[in-house]
C-alpha cells in the first residue's frame, strides 16, 4: 500500500523532535500508514472508550498506565475525539521526552482550532488525501512505482501529446471519475453502497459531533448544490436565496467543509482588476466519488453531460494532492477576463507562470491568457494526454 507520504513520514523523527500530526478526512488511510511505518510503536485508539477516559484525565501519571515503560514511540489515533486534543498531546510531549509522538485526526478544523495555541512550535502537520492517480495504479498493481506524472506534465516545459497506454486507461479513468479515489475503491471497485453510506453517515460525522453546524439538513442540501456546481463560480447570494439561509451561514458552512477536506475553493489569478475577475472563488471536491454520491448519480460516463466537469475536478484535485506531497511550491488559481475568456488552472511560483486548459476532448487553445501574460506557458490537458 505505497503512498507518496511514506518517505516523509518515515524520516520525520530523524529530522525533527516535534510531534508528527497526520490530518485528513475519514477513511483516507491515516491509521494504515502510521501503523505500517511505525509498526513497533505503542498504539492508542481514542475511539476505545477506556482509553478515551484515561486520556481525558489530562494527567501524566494516568497516561503512563497506557504506555509501556520502554516505549520509544506512541501513536494516538483519532485524537480529535478528545475534548482537548492539544492539551493531551502537549502533556505527553513535554513530560515524556524520550517518546516520539504521532497523532492522527479526521477533522482538520478541530485539530487546528484546538491545538493551534497549546502545540505552537511542538508539531509538524502532514496531510493525507484520497489516493493520487499514481497511488491508485500502484495499489491496483498496474504500475510498480509511484510518480508525479500529472504534475510534471503540467509544470515541465514540454508539449502535451496524445499517448497510447499499456493498460486500459479508458475503463480505469471512468471508474475514478465516477467512483473516486478513496482506498476502499481499490479492492471494492465501483461500490455505490459504500459511497452512499459514507456520505450519509460519515462525511458530516465530525462536524456534527463537534456542533460546528446547527442544521444538518441545510449542510447536506448545501453540499448537494455545491456538488452540482463543481468548476463554477460560487454565488453566495444565489445559494442564500435558494436554500433559505443567510449569507454568513452559507460562507461559514463552506469554510467548515473546506477545513474538513470535503471540498476546496480555487481563487482567481488577477494582476489587472479592471479587466479580470479578482474575487469570486470556484468550488471543487477532493474526490469525485463523494461528489457523485451526494448527487446519487453513478451513471456511465458516456451518458453524462457533466463528464467535462468531472474530468476538470479530477485534474485540479490531483494537482492539489500532488503539490501537497511534492517539493514544488506552486500556488493554484483560475483565470477569467471580464470579457469571458478563461483558463481552468493557473500555477504560479513567482518564477514560472503556467496556464492549463482542462478539456475532456481536445479543442482549440484559447490564447487570451498568453496574450495578457506574455511570460506564461499555456497547454491543454485532455483524457488522452494527462498521464
Amino acid at each position: 500500500m505505497q503512498r507518496h507520504l511514506d518517505e516523509k513520514i518515515k524520516i520525520h523523527f530523524s529530522k525533527y523532535k516535534q510531534i508528527l500530526v497526520l490530518l485528513g478526512s475519514r477513511q483516507v488511510g491515516k491509521t494504515t500508514i502510521v501503523k505500517k511505518i511505525f509498526s513497533q510503536a505503542n498504539y492508542l485508539l481514542v475511539d476505545n472508550e477506556p482509553i478515551r477516559k484515561i486520556l481525558e484525565t489530562y494527567d501524566i501519571e494516568s497516561y503512563k498506565s497506557l504506555i509501556s515503560p520502554d516505549a520509544k514511540m506512541l501513536i494516538i489515533d483519532e485524537i480529535h475525539l478528545l475534548s482537548n486534543p492539544g492539551r493531551a498531546a502537549k502533556i505527553i510531549y513535554d513530560q515524556l521526552n524520550d517518546v516520539d509522538l504521532i497523532i492522527t485526526g479526521s477533522s482538520s478544523f478541530h485539530i487546528k482550532n484546538k491545538t493551534s495555541e497549546s502545540l505552537a512550535g511542538r508539531k509538524i502537520d502532514y496531510k493525507l488525501h484520497p489516493l493520487t492517480f499514481s497511488e491508485y495504479l500502484v495499489q491496483k498493481d498496474i504500475e510498480k512505482d509511484l510518480n508525479f506524472n500529472i504534475l510534471e506534465n503540467v509544470t515541465l516545459k514540454k508539449e502535451l501529446k496524445d499517448k497510447n497506454y499499456l493498460f486500459d486507461m479508458e475503463s480505469i479513468l471512468e471508474s475514478i471519475l465516477i467512483y473516486g479515489q478513496y482506498p476502499q475503491n481499490v479492492n471494492n471497485p465501483n461500490d455505490k453502497k459504500y459511497l452512499l453510506n459514507f456520505v450519509d453517515s460519515l462525511i458530516l460525522k465530525d462536524i456534527l459531533e463537534l456542533k460546528l453546524i446547527e442544521d444538518k439538513k441545510l449542510a447536506t442540501d448545501l453540499l448537494k448544490v455545491l456538488a452540482s456546481q463543481i468548476g463554477n463560480l460560487i454565488n453566495y447570494s444565489e445559494l442564500s436565496s435558494r436554500l433559505g439561509a443567510d449569507i454568513r451561514t452559507i460562507r461559514r458552512y463552506i469554510e467548515i467543509f473546506e477545513q474538513s477536506y470535503i471540498l476546496f475553493r480555487l481563487y482567481p489569478y488577477s494582476k489587472n482588476k479592471r479587466n479580470e475577475i479578482s474575487k469570486s472563488a470556484k468550488i471543487y471536491f477532493y474526490d469525485n466519488g463523494i461528489r457523485n454520491a451526494l448527487l446519487e448519480n453513478f451513471s456511465n460516463i458516456s451518458l453524462r453531460e457533466d463528464k467535462g466537469a468531472l474530468f476538470e475536478n479530477f485534474i485540479i484535485s490531483e494537482i492539489i494532492k500532488q503539490l501537497s506531497y511534492s517539493d514544488k511550491n506552486y500556488k493554484c488559481y483560475y483565470w477569467r477576463s471580464k470579457q469571458g475568456s478563461e483558463i481552468d488552472l493557473v500555477l504560479d511560483n513567482n518564477e514560472d507562470l503556467i496556464g492549463v486548459e482542462i478539456k475532456y476532448k481536445k479543442r482549440f487553445l484559447n490564447q487570451a491568457f498568453k496574450n495578457r501574460y506574455k511570460q506564461a506557458s499555456v497547454k491543454m490537458m485532455t483524457v488522452n494526454n494527462f498521464y
